[in-house]
């Protein structure tokens, strides 16, 4: 899919190309979405027990500094989250399971649902070690993209972080979102200061992303030891 081209009005003035709006674009509804590695579920409080002892693997808190929550200290503080997550019907809230253990391993959601403008972002993803530098990782993003262009129609997915969030930075980058810029003092969260980096994947550019993601999830592309032969980055580009 190619982008159409900008035109000019009666005028001679540039237009953007004409996109049909009509009917509007179907909101997303809580659903599960399955991979080869990985299913994405909705976030339920019944998650709370198996991810909390995922989340306890890390050394640290420091993985939660760029989220608005911090580590919950106990099971029964994130199911507290996790009910109140699973009430705000205007985020929807999804686990991701581990298919070779049956058990989450994270969260993450699709937001700011746009369905007027063919817009969703995503965000509030957690990660556990069990998730992070793991396939399963990589396959959440492309099951919420693959659901959000293919099934849904979207124009545009959308990824927000602090613009001091290098990490998130470099990841977005790495899944092929396109750096839009920073929005200065655009959220204050735990008494600080947040500069927004923003970041999108819009409709045209997804089949090529589509068929780079597919490369490198493929099984063919890992050794006996797990080991990625071609990294996503070279995948990508390989699909054009």
């Amino acid at each position: 899919m190619s982008r159409p081209h900008d035109g000019c009005n009666e005028y001679g003035q540039p237009t953007g190309y004409p996109v049909d709006t009509t009917p509007p674009w179907p909101r997303p509804e809580r659903t599960t979405l399955t991979g080869r590695y990985t299913t994405l579920v909705p976030l339920e409080p019944t998650h709370a027990a198996d991810l909390h002892d995922a989340f306890m693997q890390a050394p640290d808190g420091r993985a939660y500094t760029y989220l608005f929550d911090e580590r919950a200290q106990s099971v029964g503080e994130l199911r507290e989250r996790f009910v109140r997550m699973r009430a705000d019907e205007h985020t929807l809230h999804h686990a991701v399971i581990d298919r070779a253990t049956s058990r989450p391993v994270g969260h993450a959601a699709l937001m700011r649902i746009d369905a007027a403008m063919g817009v969703v972002e995503i965000g509030h993803i957690t990660m556990s070690p069990r998730l992070q530098r793991t396939r399963m990782a990589t396959e959440m993003l492309a099951l919420f993209m693959g659901h959000v262009f293919d099934t849904l129609g979207y124009r545009r997915f959308e990824w927000k972080c602090d613009a001091l969030n290098a990490p998130s930075r470099r990841a977005a980058e790495r899944f092929g979102f396109r750096f839009e810029g920073i929005f200065r003092q655009a959220v204050v969260y735990k008494g600080r200061n947040r500069d927004t980096a923003w970041y999108s994947i819009v409709d045209h550019e997804w089949p090529a992303l589509r068929a780079g993601y597919a490369a490198w999830l493929d099984p063919a592309n890992f050794d006996q030891e797990g080991c990625q032969l071609r990294s996503l980055t070279t995948c990508r580009a390989e699909a054009g």
